[in-house]
């Protein structure tokens, strides 16, 4: 498929072009820090951030994409499911 935006630079508010479903876990981290996390099935997901910080969104919303920079979804404190790292 031809893609005209192929030497186009990425950035924080382009679209995003790859995506990985996640499994949340206290112990592993993803690849890299995503641009975005998806939200599948609606709940409190537990995140540490690009910073290091550990923070609890409570109440995400199902189908919403969050603009968050972060490296690990935590599986304590996380009811979220069908999530999706973006990048």
């Amino acid at each position: 498929m031809n893609d005209i935006f192929k030497h186009t630079q990425v950035g924080l508010s382009s679209p995003v072009s790859e995506g990985l479903s996640l499994q949340p876990s206290d112990t592993v981290s993803l690849p890299q820090l995503t641009r975005a996390l998806y939200v599948g099935v609606g709940g409190d997901v537990t995140v540490r951030l690009g910073s290091g910080a550990v923070v609890t969104f409570t109440g995400m919303l199902p189908g919403v994409v969050y603009p968050i920079r972060l490296d690990r979804v935590l599986a304590s404190g996380t009811t979220a499911g069908n999530l999706v790292g973006l990048w």
